[in-house]
């Protein structure tokens, strides 16, 4: 016969094990749960993948004219026009008898706008180079003095300076005003200026090299009146148009066709291009940059010969 306390130690292991089967049963099920939970080869997450970056191209614009001569009338001199040199060494000097070569050209539609504006002072530097005869970029020829200029090519636009009268003023309270005839390429900066060495040594020492300036935009008197000049190799085919002598810088040249007036596109080295030959011949109208306009007729098409027109633009 079972004691008391038997049959406690009895009912205390049936408790302990109801309760291990309950504890089993539950870990089981918790388990079984979580397995199904999984989804089938999960594989682990390795961060979030990098961003390719989307490659986009950006298609030029091409112009609209071309000073590259048509086959039917390809002009026969053949030298071309070399490059500016940079400051403070001698200029190279574009022949006036060049064969034009595919240039940069501004819009083909007459515009004041540009960036050396009337009334406006600009701070820069002037340097110095050897000018020889004057002549330079812009293709004017030698130059009958040498109080002459190159801008820098920021300034220089596709040969919106060419011919511009610029008053250059010194920290030193001395002053000179140039004709620009030519380019300054880089490393030359916005505003800068480099000056023939005679116009130089009106300011400073050539020794100096560099000197701080300000400058201007002058429309100065002058007796002279403005002439036109024929790109060699010109014909009733292909011309290049070019001014000389203005008194104020040279914003648009047109020529009549039967159309009426066409803008010509203008390239680096000052020459304004009829491509097709469309008005070669005809009367040209050209306008400054204050928008005045001179109509000139009875040019005829001589190649590099300065014809006179007995007008001239305007004093401002």
């Amino acid at each position: 016969m079972k004691t008391s306390r038997q049959a406690a130690r009895q009912r205390r292991q049936r408790r302990r094990l109801v309760l291990g089967a309950t504890l089993a049963v539950t870990a089981v099920s918790v388990l079984a749960y979580l397995v199904m939970a999984l989804p089938p080869d999960r594989k682990t997450d390795a961060g979030p993948t990098a961003a390719t970056p989307i490659t986009t191209t950006q298609e030029a614009a091409t112009a609209t004219g071309t000073a590259t001569p048509t086959a039917t009338a390809k002009p026969t001199a053949t030298d071309t026009p070399s490059p500016t040199r940079s400051a403070t060494t001698a200029a190279a000097r574009p022949s006036p008898k060049a064969t034009p070569r595919p240039p940069r050209t501004e819009a083909g539609t007459a515009s004041s706008t540009g960036r050396i504006q009337p009334k406006t002072t600009y701070q820069g530097v002037a340097t110095a180079y050897e000018a020889a005869d004057g002549d330079g970029a812009c293709l004017f020829g030698p130059s009958p003095d040498l109080m002459i200029a190159a801008m820098n090519t920021t300034d220089y636009e596709t040969s919106r300076a060419c011919g511009a009268y610029v008053l250059v003023r010194a920290a030193n309270g001395k002053s000179i005003t140039v004709r620009i005839t030519n380019e300054c390429p880089l490393p030359c900066a916005p505003g800068q200026i480099d000056l023939s060495q005679q116009a130089f040594a009106k300011l400073a020492d050539l020794k100096v090299g560099r000197i701080p300036i300000t400058w201007q935009l002058l429309s100065p008197s002058t007796s002279d009146t403005i002439s036109i000049r024929y790109k060699t190799g010109s014909s009733p085919y292909w011309c290049g148009i070019q001014a000389i002598g203005h008194r104020n810088p040279v914003a648009g040249l047109e020529v009549r066709t039967s159309d009426g007036w066409r803008q010509l596109p203008r390239t680096e080295y000052n020459y304004f291009i009829s491509a097709n030959g469309s008005g070669c011949g005809s009367s040209i109208r050209i306008t400054d940059i204050y928008g005045e306009r001179l109509t000139i007729t009875g040019i005829a098409v001589r190649p590099n010969v300065v014809q006179p027109t007995g007008v001239q633009f305007a004093r401002r």
